[in-house]
């Protein structure tokens, strides 16, 4: 397990960034966020998705064109979307286009947490001036793209986290997010150098009401000496007591 040295004391004076995924971390196991947090103990990283990169890049790119020019995309023309890319000069930070980790924050000075995290895309309503926030996520599936599933309720807290964040940030935010999905089809007859992929959106209504009594939450879990209770689905928790209670065994057994 890898240790950190940009860990939570109580006594910091300078704010403390919790990210977006971190927050997630915490609603998914207090127990191995404190852990991560205040000792540095760290789940083991998962596998870079690299392809899943190079589909946000080029969505990107393209989206960027059309940021230049004021102009919507064909998707937000198919799907009866009045809006347009939002261009902004601090749109490189909030996208973390220089890799600096950070992207949109907010200072939330109940409890010196920086909230931040990090977004693919803000359109803006042609008719309201509302920022949609836009996410990003590439698939490859025979089933309709929904949001139904168990594991895209993330996808959701992800979206709300960043609606919450650029509200307190002092804009005018729609409820109304939108996810763009690009499926790639793998039942083409041969792959021939090329992945190709079925572009589609599908809008979302944010509630951003559970962010705030979170965040009291996590700044609680963070003050605490104590080492909350894990979450009873918490695999990783799970594993760590069986490795413990199996060295426990080996030292009976020793002596």
């Amino acid at each position: 397990m890898k240790m950190r040295s940009n860990l939570y004391k109580s006594d910091i004076k300078e704010p403390f960034n919790v990210s977006r995924s971190k927050i997630a971390f915490f609603l998914e196991c207090p127990q191995c966020f404190w852990l991560d947090r205040k000792l540095g103990i760290t789940r083991p990283d998962m596998p870079g998705w690299s392809l899943n990169s190079a589909v946000d890049n080029l969505l990107k790119n393209e989206f960027d064109l059309l940021r230049e020019k004021k102009e919507p995309h064909r998707l937000m023309q198919l799907y009866k979307i009045d809006a347009v890319p939002f261009s902004h000069p601090s749109f490189h930070i909030w996208r973390d286009d220089h890799n600096m980790k950070v992207g949109a924050s907010f200072l939330h000075k109940k409890t010196n947490l920086n909230i931040c995290g990090i977004i693919d895309d803000i359109w803006i309503n042609n008719k309201t001036n509302e920022l949609h926030i836009v996410d990003y996520k590439s698939t490859s599936t025979d089933y309709p793209i929904s949001l139904d599933s168990k594991y895209k309720e993330e996808y959701k807290k992800q979206m709300e986290i960043y609606q919450w964040i650029f509200l307190q940030m002092g804009f005018s935010v729609s409820k109304t997010g939108y996810f763009l999905f690009a499926n790639g089809n793998k039942n083409l007859p041969g792959f021939h150098g090329k992945l190709e992929f079925e572009t589609s959106i599908i809008s979302y209504p944010g509630d951003t009401s559970w962010i705030e009594p979170v965040i009291l939450e996590i700044k609680k879990c963070l003050d605490s000496d104590d080492i909350p209770e894990s979450a009873k689905s918490c695999q990783y928790c799970s594993y760590r007591k069986l490795i413990q209670s199996q060295s426990l065994k080996n030292q009976i057994i020793l002596i």
